[in-house]
């Protein structure tokens, strides 16, 4: 939350504005040809409802992510260090178009930074 008692979810608009943040993002990640191959044979519309309770969550919204431990959803998939730091660029582009501010971008990121090694399989930079 901020000065005012409002917190990101709040100030960009809720689940509506969330929701548009995260096809906006997925635009991003999809048309980059090395994240990409990542969401082949993806469940788009489940990935997309899934990320959207984790945007919530941490913009300080109502929801909270119930999908499958992140480490065992990106087990075996070949994520490297620099495939999340992709990933996070992506975001961080996105997060600045909907308004955030930069304190709440690195806020986002850092929360992101702190499952990185279930998403990346707890390996070194090449994976």
């Amino acid at each position: 939350m901020d000065e005012s008692g409002t917190t990101p979810f709040q100030r960009i608009g809720g689940a509506k504005t969330v929701a548009a943040l995260v096809d906006a993002f997925y635009d991003r990640v999809l048309g980059d040809a090395e994240l990409a191959p990542f969401f082949e044979h993806a469940d788009l519309a489940r990935l997309l409802e899934m990320q959207r309770m984790v945007f919530s969550m941490a913009l300080g919204g109502p929801e909270s992510y119930e999908g499958r431990p992140l480490a065992h959803a990106h087990r075996g998939r070949g994520i490297t260090r620099e495939h999340l730091q992709r990933f996070t660029d992506h975001l961080f582009a996105t997060l600045e178009e909907f308004d955030l501010s930069e304190h709440e971008r690195h806020e986002m990121i850092a929360r992101i930074n702190t499952y990185s090694s279930e998403i990346i399989g707890g390996f070194g930079v090449s994976g």
